[in-house]
């Protein structure tokens, strides 16, 4: 029995290992959408790439990018907390907390959200195919 623990708390941990690689690509995200800089964002972007947003929006990787450079939309702050990243394999889960703020259309917003983001690995190289956040009811706005 002792034996079975020690295997499963050993797999555990082989699947909750965080490359560090990873770590840094997902960072990465926040700090170029902050910078505006669609070309990076480009080549971490897979070509499949779905943005799900708090509001329903669904966009693509050539709409989402079209938008950034366009700065209809500059974002400010961008704050993660409680991050977890899960490997399986060439595929991770990245779940965390986003306190954000930024300017629309000309019209400031800020909100906490709850975030989902889904990597594949591809040649080596992190890339992201899909990202998700809802607003978190009731935090401060």
């Amino acid at each position: 029995m002792k034996a079975l623990f020690f295997l499963l708390a050993l797999a555990s941990g082989a699947v909750w290992a965080q490359d560090p690689a990873l770590a840094a690509r997902d960072a990465s995200w926040n700090t170029l959408r902050q910078s505006g800089d669609a070309a990076a964002l480009a080549r971490i972007i897979d070509d499949r790439f779905v943005l799900v947003h708090s509001d329903g929006r669904v966009q693509h990787k050539a709409d989402y990018l079209a938008e950034l450079s366009s700065r209809k939309r500059v974002n400010g702050a961008i704050k993660n907390a409680e991050v977890s990243i899960r490997e399986y394999g060439d595929t991770a889960v990245v779940n965390g907390m986003s306190v954000q703020s930024a300017v629309s259309d000309g019209q400031p917003w800020q909100g906490t959200f709850r975030f989902t983001r889904v990597w594949i690995k591809r040649q080596g190289e992190w890339v992201l195919v899909s990202s998700h956040s809802s607003r978190v009811a009731g935090a401060a706005q």
